[in-house]
């Protein structure tokens, strides 16, 4: 009797091994993999993104991003260089945020290319630990803490972000609200700059239409000088809440910019949403035709050619929240009507 117990378990066992779908709880899920120093995110068994904070990025970051059937619409340089990918910017590496200025450091610019005599006038934001995470069939919840430290580790603020990723339908929407405040006994200085804050750099083929030469990887993954419209065909354009498209929607104000293009035979979009609730509503964006979509709620005096000005200052036991929404779409575009639905989260 126990040799066909011990039969039936084994029959069970290996079904199950050879049918991974069988074994999949369909909905979200987490894959530890601290070896990699990462954790993937799962739909249905299939990867939509990862939170990762790899030593060589200087910075915690999600990577890549994935619309909900998996197409990518993250650059892969210089992690994953793909053929017809500029290889400008190291530091632009999927989805995060960060700043160039505070308290003097830049944290926007760090990367492994800067030379060594040069770091210590940089910042890194290290992962610090897992807070909690939570996953279910329509959403999965995960909080983390991070530590921005000056090039010597001094600790110049404490980052508590929690993202809430959810599918629907053909949405892949990633929600992360990130509380920044001081160390103990330290103040912190945001000063108005360009580069920041929110960012997500995009694949090839979501860049605008341009004719320009740059550096890109070819067929054979060496880096070559060219045209790279004649290798790999740009198909993206940016629109703005207040209805300003192309290249003009930089330096402009809005409540959320929509980018959207194809790739692999599909309509894809990637919408970010400003909250209500954060510095500099409607914020600044930083998009441009070469990739960077970014929304810089701080950074005002460069957009406004000197007419505002925005420097924010924490002091010890201060803190502030930045809220903002990422729909990450397949299909036709969303409308005005339909992204202004999603605004409220």
């Amino acid at each position: 009797m126990w040799r066909g117990a011990i039969y039936t378990l084994l029959v069970a066992l290996v079904a199950t091994s050879s049918n991974p779908a069988r074994a999949q709880k369909p909905g979200f899920s987490f894959v530890d993999k601290p070896r990699e120093k990462k954790i993937d995110i799962l739909y249905d068994g299939k990867l939509l993104t990862a939170y990762c904070y790899f030593d060589s990025v200087m910075k915690p970051v999600l990577f890549p991003v994935k619309t909900v059937s998996g197409i990518t619409v993250t650059r892969g340089y210089p992690l994953e260089p793909r053929a017809g990918e500029r290889v400008d910017h190291p530091h632009h590496i999927g989805l995060w945020m960060n700043y160039e200025s505070v308290n003097g450091l830049d944290f926007w610019n760090n990367s492994t290319a800067i030379p060594y005599e040069r770091r210590p006038r940089y910042g890194t934001i290290y992962h610090d630990k897992v807070v909690s995470r939570k996953a279910s069939e329509r959403k999965a919840t995960l909080e983390v803490e991070a530590l921005w430290r000056d090039h010597y580790d001094k600790l110049l603020l404490i980052e508590t972000t929690t993202y809430n990723f959810m599918v629907d339908d053909n949405d892949f929407i990633i929600d992360r609200a990130s509380t920044l405040r001081p160390a103990p006994d330290t103040e912190v200085t945001f000063k108005d700059v360009k580069d920041g804050f929110l960012a997500i750099r995009v694949a090839r083929e979501l860049e605008l239409p341009s004719e320009e030469t740059a550096k890109y990887v070819d067929a054979n993954g060496n880096i070559t000088e060219g045209n790279v419209a004649e290798f790999v065909p740009a198909t993206g354009d940016y629109l703005s809440s207040e209805g300003i498209r192309g290249n003009e929607v930089w330096s402009t104000r809005a409540k959320w910019v929509t980018l959207a293009g194809r790739k692999d035979g599909r309509d894809v979009s990637i919408t970010i949403i400003d909250h209500p609730k954060n510095p500099g509503y409607p914020a600044y964006w930083h998009a441009r035709g070469y990739g960077l979509f970014a929304v810089n709620p701080l950074g005002q005096e460069v957009f406004s050619k000197g007419k505002e000005t925005l420097n924010l200052k924490l002091k010890s036991g201060e803190s502030v929240t930045f809220r903002y929404r990422i729909v990450v779409h397949e299909g036709q575009p969303l409308t005005g009507e339909q992204v202004a639905a999603m605004s409220k989260f």
